[in-house]
């Protein structure tokens, strides 16, 4: 048999191309889509410490990075089945056609074993047939393709990409995606108010997001967002509790509901970045869920949380005591990316373990791993205080510097600034706390007595100085009883980063 030409493997990355397009037209940016199924299963098999690596060092760009090269690979395993099938096919002097079959039937079977989607397999399977089929898979040439062929292929594969690229702008689930909520006012007149308190209590700092986000960082264990339909979705409360019960989504909003300014740190961030974030959140107690079920006297020493994706997550019982079973996030329904219809805020805890998309409470006698400490983190515990330096402004040799400040349910005091590379402290302007638990009842016009300050909020600082020469500037939280932020630094891998935050300043 003669080796391949270049113009016939060309044909076959060019047919590769169009099994991923196919694929994408059936299945748009899911889990059936192939790339996708490819790119969670080189997560799954990843080391633990090159998912750690990916997670603290390329942040945002990590899902993307990771989508582009399951791409890459899909192309050239499909690719390397199209060259196969079609180098057979001439080395058997088999018909055109014929072998353009066998390309799209081959094909077709590894999308389906790897996504286990059927239709979104036949897809890819036919673009990838009708491309290797533009390419002349014929006997007259051995296995040499004529120039004309190879444009023809190629001109299909890129009209394929074209289409699939088309139709697939605006659909949800890609990475960094997924916020499909409504534009337009929120509705309600309480929730309108309290965002309007955290509006007026914000700071003005340049680069600094206000007292609620105006982007809210995510991350999640795969490339796609679940689609988790409202209307059909349920939640089972069972295990360890004296009677089994399952909610669906009227039953949760139909409960006296709570308004909580929440924020969330992901425990994989870097020091100073920016995975931290805060909405105004809308759900009902788990303690009263909780309640409902009947858990023992004995007391069973934890909870075990599963999503619709796939993540699973263990707390000690006590920790759910203050849990929030959110179904709104600043007045709108959450939005998919969030954890559409509903999610777990935990107070005091590390972003990660407040579980998306949930669909099961199971109240356990012993001890398990959640998905995140199976792979070496330890996510469980409380977050770590940290007092954030994003914004710098200079004029006139005046300085303005600020941030946020977050100590989960400690609670931030105060913030101190050091501008000599942490001699000399002076304490910064710190922005009113955020208003606290507030029942969906209360008076939309006027402030709620009970609500006290936010259990679980950050707050904004400020600091403005003169300097004339570069300096270092060096920030750190002082929580609600006096403790002093740690000074000492420690990477985010395995228990969140820690120390005190500095920033050379140029005036």
């Amino acid at each position: 048999m003669r080796k391949p030409t270049v113009s016939l493997t060309l044909v076959a990355l060019a047919s590769g191309t169009g099994v991923l397009a196919g694929s994408f037209l059936a299945a748009g940016f899911t889990d059936r889509w192939v790339v996708l199924a490819l790119a969670r299963t080189a997560f799954f098999l990843a080391p633990d410490a090159l998912v750690a690596f990916g997670i603290q060092r390329l942040g945002d760009a990590a899902q993307p990075l990771l989508v582009a090269g399951a791409a890459l690979a899909g192309v050239l395993l499909f690719g390397a089945l199209a060259l196969g099938t079609l180098s057979g096919g001439r080395a058997l002097d088999r018909e055109p056609a014929e072998t353009a079959f066998a390309v799209g039937a081959v094909q077709a079977v590894a999308a389906f074993a790897l996504a286990v989607a059927p239709v979104p397999a036949l897809a890819g399977g036919a673009v990838g047939a009708a491309v290797a089929g533009l390419g002349g898979p014929g006997t007259t040439e051995g296995v040499d393709v004529a120039r004309r062929d190879l444009l023809r292929s190629a001109g299909g594969a890129a009209i394929a990409v074209g289409v699939a690229a088309a139709l697939g702008v605006g659909r949800a689930g890609g990475p960094g995606g997924g916020d499909d909520v409504p534009d337009g006012p929120v509705e309600d007149p309480l929730v309108r108010r309290l965002l309007g308190t955290a509006a007026e209590r914000s700071l003005a700092v340049a680069d600094v997001e206000p007292l609620v986000s105006e982007e809210f960082y995510r991350v999640d264990i795969n490339p796609s967002d679940p689609e988790v339909d409202a209307d059909s979705w349920g939640l089972r409360v069972g295990g360890a509790v004296e009677t089994e019960r399952r909610y669906d989504l009227a039953d949760l909003a139909g409960r006296p509901a709570e308004h909580r300014f929440v924020t969330l740190r992901c425990v994989g961030e870097r020091l100073n970045g920016t995975k931290m974030d805060t909405a105004l959140w809308t759900g009902v107690p788990m303690a009263n869920v909780l309640a409902e079920v009947g858990v023992p006297e004995d007391e069973p020493c934890c909870v075990f949380l599963r999503a619709a994706d796939g993540y699973y997550q263990e707390f000690p019982l006590e920790a759910l005591e203050s849990a929030l079973l959110a179904y709104r996030m600043n007045g709108r329904p959450l939005p998919t990316a969030h954890g559409h219809p509903v999610r777990v805020l935990v107070p005091g805890h590390w972003g990660e373990i407040n579980v998306k998309w949930l669909t099961e409470i199971e109240v356990i006698r012993e001890e398990r791993r959640g998905y995140w400490e199976e792979r070496g983190w330890n996510g469980t515990g409380p977050v770590n205080t940290v007092a954030k330096l994003h914004g710098v402004e200079t004029a006139d040799g005046r300085v303005t510097v600020g941030g946020h400040a977050y100590a989960g349910t400690r609670g931030v005091a105060a913030v101190e600034v050091s501008t000599d590379g942490g001699d000399a402290w002076t304490e910064a302007e710190l922005s009113e706390p955020l208003p606290g638990s507030t029942s969906a009842d209360a008076d939309p016009e006027g402030e709620d007595p009970e609500a006290g300050e936010a259990a679980d909020a950050w707050r904004m600082w400020r600091h403005e100085y003169r300097a004339d020469d570069p300096h270092e500037v060096v920030v750190r939280a002082v929580e609600a009883d006096g403790t002093v932020q740690p000074a000492e630094e420690a990477d985010a891998f395995p228990n969140g980063a820690s120390g005190w935050v500095s920033r050379d300043v140029s005036p």
